[in-house]
This record gives C-alpha cells, sequence and structure tokens, in this order.
C-alpha cells in the first residue's frame, strides 16, 4: 500500500508547457490584450499588419472641427451695432466685419470689411461704412538695355 501519493506537479514539470496548453495561460496576457492591443509605438509583433491593412496608423492624429462649427468672434450685425453704439456719430470698429442684418443708421462706422447689404442699407439711411484702403504691391520695373 502506497503511503504518500506523487505530487501531480511533479508530474508536469518537465514538460513543454506545464500543463498550461500552446498559448502560455491561454488568457490574453501574453499577447497584450483583445483586439488591437498592444498595438502601440513598440509592437513589432503586430507591425507588418497594421503597416499593410491601416497605414495611417502611427503617429498623431487629433479631432478637429469642421469649418462650419467654428464660431467668427469678430463679426457684428448693423443691429447689434445699433443697440450697442447708436448714439455715437462715429463708431470705431476695426477689428470687425459688419454685416447687413437689421436696419442702417445715421453713423460713420470705421470696420475691417463689411458685406454690399451693410453698405448700401448704411448709405440709403444717411450713414457710411469706411473701410482701410488695400494696398498693392508696387510694381517694379525692370529696363534691359540691348545693343
Amino acid at each position: 500500500m502506497k503511503l504518500k501519493k506523487r505530487n501531480k506537479r511533479s508530474r508536469i514539470r518537465g514538460t513543454r508547457t506545464c500543463g498550461w496548453a500552446m498559448k502560455k495561460h491561454k488568457g490574453s496576457g501574453n499577447r497584450g490584450g483583445k483586439g488591437m492591443a498592444g498595438t502601440g509605438k513598440r509592437a513589432d509583433q503586430r507591425k507588418t499588419f497594421v503597416l499593410a491593412k491601416l497605414y495611417p496608423y502611427f503617429g498623431r492624429r487629433g479631432f478637429t472641427s469642421r469649418p462650419t462649427a467654428k464660431k467668427i468672434s469678430n463679426v457684428m450685425n448693423l443691429q447689434e451695432v445699433w443697440e450697442k453704439y447708436g448714439k455715437e456719430k462715429e463708431i470705431k470698429l476695426e477689428k470687425y466685419k459688419i454685416l447687413g442684418e437689421g436696419e442702417g443708421f445715421k453713423a460713420t462706422i470705421y470696420a475691417q470689411s463689411a458685406s454690399k447689404s451693410a453698405v448700401e442699407k448704411m448709405e440709403k439711411a444717411g450713414g457710411k461704412i469706411l473701410l482701410p484702403e488695400k494696398k498693392m504691391p508696387k510694381k517694379i520695373e525692370v529696363k534691359v538695355e540691348t545693343k
């Protein structure tokens, strides 16, 4: 009769997988998780797949807003100008673009730019919008001497 039963662990030691089958413990620990986990900057084990199938995978990618979603803060309608500066005769808004929503009024507005409808409404009401003059590049004259 056997007094001491042989330990199961002693029979497993020395075998190729030590009782854990071929992929370590069959979990995801050795390969870095599920799916595309572990495909970071130094993911040499998946680099060939990533470069072949998912080309722009490495490098910076970020969220960018659509051009329509960007709010332009330096725009004012004639209605807003009237509500803020209605009693003044000269209104200096050099960093603003004036748009034509609202009624024109009698005043002089200095602005960076203006829409056609805003200029027409202001002139019709007896006011005006003054814009900065556009500087044209100087023409360089080249003289060619022929003999």
